[in-house]
């Protein structure tokens, strides 16, 4: 059985993109705000305030049905700098209450305040704290849950959105919450596993508990793991998850694109940016990911797993060679993901620390070094500096 004794917080910040934007003007207050591409663009909706979610507007809704739907929105593009300067110091709030943080996007992260909670007067005491300093700090709001586990501090946190407070602190208590709710709320249950288990006529959670035999026999051992969940069980770390996961972006194009060394300069830059997520966590991966979508909207992945990388340039070589591999057809989009993502046990150099032998790596590091001081975009490499460039020259 899972232990019972731990604290954890989930913090999910309101319609994060959408709120920072009202704050830093009022005047979009009350009206429904879209995050995204613009109505005549290609994309999706990043994220939207609550009033454009009346109208069912979704985050990750293609930006021609969230304009379908609520024509009258404001749609903006995202401006990305204040969303990461408002994360980060909704980072360092956290790392006031625990050094057990994971942070799993900019808006949204888990917290183990196992052992500092009583330091602070209790995991209930952090969570109304955090909720208070992030608005005076940010001047923004957030959700925040409690529980004994990761999945039931996130659901908790879901439960009375927006600039909630909820707690779950017992398997029974999560199991009265969700008995009644569709499967998806359980974590790891995507509209696959959904429609799959709906066809053995598994909907609603109490269905799981009515039959786990036809559960396990559809699944497997990712049956048994969400009967595990759906009971309550749930002995997954904070931290461990970002270590397992993959981690991806993705580019699409305002026209369709046949020129393949301009895809080329747009994977560069994808690289760079997968290259400072993965080190910044010391991380690296093994299994590199070519996305595409071509005009027709055929989409396909091409992969290539090897040894552990980590560097940009690595993980660009990879995917163009990836990229030469694939039908010459015109593409709307592009994009890279890395996978089998692990620990990266070595010692990287140091800006203050003698190069090592092997200069690409150690010149890498410094790079690194500096982009983690000053920020991503302090230094750049030649080639990622000549795709900004061509870039720039063809908007």
């Amino acid at each position: 059985m899972a232990s019972q004794s731990r604290s954890i917080i989930h913090v999910d910040m309101d319609a994060f993109f959408a709120a920072v934007e009202i704050r830093d003007n009022p005047e979009l207050r009350g009206k429904p705000l879209i995050i995204g591409a613009l109505p005549s663009e290609r994309g999706v909706v990043s994220t939207c305030s609550y009033e454009a979610r009346v109208y069912g507007v979704r985050s990750a809704m293609s930006i021609k049905d969230a304009y379908r739907l609520c024509p009258h929105g404001v749609y903006m593009h995202p401006n990305g700098h204040k969303y990461v300067k408002a994360s980060k110091q909704i980072g360092e709030i956290w790392s006031k209450y625990t050094d057990i943080i994971e942070q799993v996007s900019l808006d949204e992260g888990f917290l183990d305040v196992t052992a500092s909670a009583h330091l602070f007067g209790g995991a209930r005491a952090i969570g109304h704290e955090i909720k208070k300093r992030t608005l005076e700090v940010t001047g923004l709001t957030c959700s925040v849950g409690i529980g004994y586990s990761l999945m039931s501090a996130k659901l908790a946190s879901e439960e009375k959105k927006p600039d909630g407070f909820y707690e779950i602190l017992s398997p029974e208590a999560l199991k009265a919450l969700i008995i009644n709710r569709p499967v998806r709320i359980i974590y790891g249950i995507g509209p696959q596993t959904a429609a799959a288990l709906e066809s053995i006529g598994i909907r609603a959670v109490k269905d799981i508990y009515d039959d786990k035999p036809s559960v396990t026999r559809l699944l497997g051992n990712q049956g048994k793991h969400i009967i595990d969940l759906a009971e309550g069980i749930d002995n997954r770390r904070v931290g461990e998850e970002s270590k397992s996961q993959s981690i991806g972006k993705e580019h699409t194009f305002q026209r369709d694109i046949t020129d393949f060394n301009y895809l080329k300069d747009v994977l560069r830059l994808i690289a760079r940016e997968l290259s400072f997520q993965i080190r910044q966590k010391g991380l690296c991966c093994r299994t590199i990911t070519l996305k595409v979508t071509y005009k027709d909207m055929r989409k396909i992945t091409r992969s290539q797993s090897g040894e552990l990388v980590y560097r940009a340039d690595d993980i660009y070589k990879t995917a163009a060679s990836l990229l030469d591999k694939v039908e010459k057809r015109p593409i709307r989009l592009v994009g890279i993901s890395l996978g089998n993502i692990s620990e990266y046990k070595g010692k990287p150099a140091s800006l203050f620390e003698p190069l090592e032998d092997d200069s690409a790596y150690a010149l890498d590091a410094v790079m690194m070094d500096l982009q983690l001081r000053y920020g991503a975009d302090i230094v750049k490499s030649a080639g990622e500096l000549s795709a900004e460039q061509r870039l720039n020259t063809d908007k």
